[in-house]
């Protein structure tokens, strides 16, 4: 058999596609149901019809729904007909098809909606595929709006047709334009994860209202953090005008349960107007996504709870090879100067953090140590965490405390009330109690929460 050259291959390519072309073009075309309502809105387009779309991740959905929702209310024409939830997966759907007669899919079909949050405790119901018949500036244009799934990743695709080209292209520009407007993330509190497959996911969430008084840190400690957090965004403008840029990076540090996640809380609740977006976990892979939505989104915050998973020193061993250092530093570095987005990023073990990310200014410009109460501290916190007065021997407690973080003492305070409720009757009594109870079974957990010798029990003072 001869081989073909390249331009004799190209040539047969191009003829079987045109053969292909002319055959389908005889195929019999069906005025249905669905291609009769498309003309009677659009009118005679011909065969030769020009579409325009947009793609757009699962995500989004809510925000497309809410686009439509939008523009509904601002046009006089605007119907939705209903078409078969999967339509999605038929090969070739095509909204062109469906206006010239060549799609022999599935027609009309009852509307058909799925409950989308738009926030942690509300949804609105998103339509799960169909037509939307509808104009732009008084020219009639029609969108085919569903969701299928190509490579595990969900997505949403919208496809319009116009009576002109530049109808269908200026409905799809306000489309987008109004999913901006009306973004269901915008000053919300998210966060995100990733299915079984890679799948990527976001959910809201609500974070425990925390009073500033509730904030028990060193003296000076919660000053600076809110200077840097908060007073940056303060006097953004004035910072504008005199050309200093506004992005920025906090780094709380400090041994664990010493309240960094407690002080995120107390920060985004003050600092309702931003959008923040949390990640933790596994879902640290998702800084890229994040840095997507916080620069569309901004005010944005970014959180970044055990910055250490993804940001570690980059001369330990494996360190050179994490993909997802650099893209934390490109996220940072790629912010514009006047781009109101702030970082906040905890670790436990600040030694092992890159240089490039922890000591340079431009990425991480404030870092602050969450130390362990001292005893002025620890007694706030026994009366932020116990209900009534404290007991007699409350000076004593405290000084047994000596080297504990928070988080040990909010657990001493819920055992304590366990220990009431099983009958202790003395405060006194259910403090010390509870106390001696967890130093002497939980001492191998304690020793390694703790940066100092652990807190002594009565038989130790014995």
């Amino acid at each position: 058999m001869t081989e073909l050259s390249r331009d004799e291959a190209e040539a047969f390519v191009r003829a079987v596609v045109q053969l292909a072309s002319m055959a389908d073009r005889a195929l019999p075309r069906r005025t249905s149901p669905l291609t009769a309502r498309l003309t009677e809105h659009l009118g005679a387009v011909g065969d030769d019809v020009s579409s325009t779309s947009l793609s757009v991740p699962a995500i989004e959905r809510v925000n497309l729904q809410l686009a439509l929702n939008a523009y509904e209310r601002m046009v006089d024409r605007f119907v939705v007909v209903g078409l078969q939830a999967d339509i999605g997966n038929y090969g070739g759907v095509s909204l062109a098809g469906m206006v010239t007669g060549a799609w022999h899919g599935p027609g009309e079909g009852a509307r058909q909606y799925v409950a989308v949050d738009v926030d942690a405790d509300e949804t609105i119901d998103c339509l799960r595929a169909g037509l939307v018949l509808t104009e732009f500036d008084g020219a009639p244009v029609a969108a085919l709006v569903y969701a299928a799934d190509r490579g595990f990743q969900p997505e949403v695709y919208v496809e319009v047709v116009g009576a002109d080209q530049p109808s269908a292209d200026g409905f799809l520009r306000r489309l987008r334009e109004l999913m901006h407007e009306h973004n269901a993330f915008r000053r919300k509190t998210v966060s995100f994860s990733f299915g079984m497959h890679g799948e990527f996911g976001l959910s809201f969430v609500t974070l425990p209202a925390v009073d500033r008084d509730d904030v028990v840190l060193a003296p000076g400690e919660l000053e600076a953090i809110e200077a840097h957090a908060i007073g940056i965004t303060d006097h953004a403008a004035g910072l504008r005008a005199a050309g200093q840029h506004v992005k920025r990076g906090l780094l709380l540090y400090g041994p664990p349960g010493t309240g960094k996640s407690h002080t995120i809380a107390y920060l985004v609740g003050r600092m309702q107007d931003r959008t923040t977006i949390i990640l933790t976990g596994g879902a640290v892979a998702a800084v890229g996504q994040a840095g997507t939505i916080a620069r569309a989104l901004q005010p944005a915050t970014i959180v970044i709870e055990d910055v250490d998973l993804i940001a570690m020193d980059r001369q330990l061993p494996g360190g050179e090879h994490n993909a997802l250092l650099f893209q934390l530093l490109n996220e940072m570095d790629g912010l514009a100067a006047d781009a109101d987005v702030l970082f906040v990023l905890t670790t436990n073990q600040v030694d092992m953090l890159e240089p490039a990310l922890a000591a340079r200014p431009g990425r991480i410009d404030q870092a602050i140590e969450l130390s362990l109460p001292d005893a002025r501290g620890r007694r706030r916190l026994l009366e932020l965490y116990t209900s009534g007065p404290l007991p007699d021997d409350v000076d004593t407690i405290v000084e047994r405390l000596d080297g504990v973080a928070p988080a040990f003492i909010k657990e001493l305070a819920r055992r304590a009330e366990l220990v009431r409720l099983q009958g202790a009757s003395e405060r006194a009594s259910t403090l010390s109690t509870a106390l001696d109870a967890m130093l002497e079974h939980a001492t191998p957990v304690l020793r390694r929460s703790l940066s100092g010798p652990p807190p002594t029990t009565d038989t130790d003072r014995a």
